[in-house]
């Protein structure tokens, strides 16, 4: 098992910048690909980013790609979702999720979400 904790969400104004984290607690971290997804209001949940296990390849959104960046401490426990640029279009419940496998769409773990609100 492993338990998933987000933090840092809040109000940001639209070309600010934002840093989430995701504490992970449980079995190796260092063994799980770490995600981020977002849901927005009356949409489905999206990928934003997530860094595989082997190596930490990374990979983007298109949406996203070139603002925000996806770093993984392994000795914290914790992955992070760097946000630069931040667009109203941002505005989601932003989400952490740990898969067992660095490959496919589904994940084993998730987070309870963190609100983040980007103003224009």
């Amino acid at each position: 098992q492993v338990q998933l904790v987000e933090s840092g969400g809040g109000l940001v104004q639209a070309g600010g910048s934002l840093r989430l984290s995701c504490a992970a607690s449980g079995r190796t971290f260092s063994g799980y690909r770490m995600g981020w997804f977002r849901q927005a209001p009356g949409k489905e949940r999206e990928f934003v980013a997530h860094i595989r296990r082997s190596g930490g390849r990374t990979y983007y959104a298109d949406s996203v790609k070139g603002r925000f960046t996806i770093p993984r401490d392994n000795a914290k426990n914790t992955v992070y979702l760097q946000m630069n640029s931040l667009k109203s279009e941002d505005t989601a419940v932003y989400y952490c999720a740990a898969s067992n496998s660095d490959y496919g769409a589904d994940y084993n773990y998730w987070g309870q979400g963190t609100q983040v609100t980007v103003s224009s």
